[in-house]
């Protein structure tokens, strides 16, 4: 008879207990996510372990989906640790859509609350990149949402910081698209803390997710625009490698 296959047990692989709050598990994400990064960590491994840090932590912060995890491992389902405000801050599934994007015209995405009206340029930058950044405006109710950390409020000025997590870049988004099976949805981004990780000119750094899985169909290696910057970053690292060990500074 075929041998079962093993769960991957996430509680161990995030290093966290089996009771850890939903906080836990995004700061033990956060902290793994930017030590393996492909950037950072050099083991012909990188991509798996990336892959899999993803799926734990989107596993584990969903209430829903941890419950089952936790089934399917034989443990009993508590609440972890979690507040019925920190089960209800995460929604149940990510959004995606299928829409249309057909050349040289407009798109207009729906992802759960959130509309988004595309130009014909914007559509052809996230069909053909599988990505695509801009910066949302508010809805006819000065109704505006924060994409750091998803907190919604009215104004009739435009603010310049979110009035819930103080970013200045509140309103910038990260589309994706996977090029695998069209889903579209948008980035799920990590929650950095204000001020702590910052850029060389003391900005700060963008909260967006490394790597993330398609929430359609799991697939990972799906963004053609995130693969041509890897692919860069890899050859410079092999050039600059084969020069020292040429000159000897190895």
């Amino acid at each position: 008879m075929p041998k079962k296959k093993e769960i991957e047990d996430y509680y161990t692989l995030l290093g966290i207990p089996t009771d850890a709050s939903t906080e836990v598990i995004k700061k033990a994400f956060k902290r793994l996510a930017l030590r393996y990064h492909p950037d950072v960590y050099k083991g012909s491994d990188a991509e798996e372990k990336t892959r899999l840090l993803l799926l734990a932590y989107q596993t584990l912060s969903d209430p829903e989906r941890r419950r089952s995890y936790d089934r399917s491992l034989g443990q009993t389902t508590t609440s972890h640790g979690s507040t019925a405000t920190d089960q209800g801050s995460h929604a149940p599934e990510r959004p995606y859509a299928f829409p249309p994007l057909p050349d040289h015209q407009p798109a207009q995405l729906d992802l759960g609350s959130l509309t988004y009206l595309l130009s014909a340029h914007e559509a052809r930058r996230l069909k053909e990149d599988g990505m695509l950044r801009g910066a949302k405006v508010p809805s006819a109710t000065d109704l505006y949402y924060c994409h750091r950390c998803h907190h919604q409020w009215q104004s009739a000025t435009k603010p310049a910081l979110c009035p819930h997590c103080q970013a200045r870049d509140w309103n910038e988004y990260l589309l994706l698209r996977c090029q695998h099976c069209h889903a579209v949805f948008e980035s799920e981004q990590i929650r950095y803390e204000i001020g702590s990780l910052q850029y060389g000119d003391g900005a700060l750094c963008p909260p967006y997710e490394l790597f993330p899985l398609c929430p359609q169909c799991g697939k990972s290696q799906w963004c053609p625009a995130e693969e041509t910057r890897l692919w860069h970053i890899r050859d410079r690292a092999e050039r600059i490698a084969k020069w020292r060990r040429r000159f000897g500074l190895v």
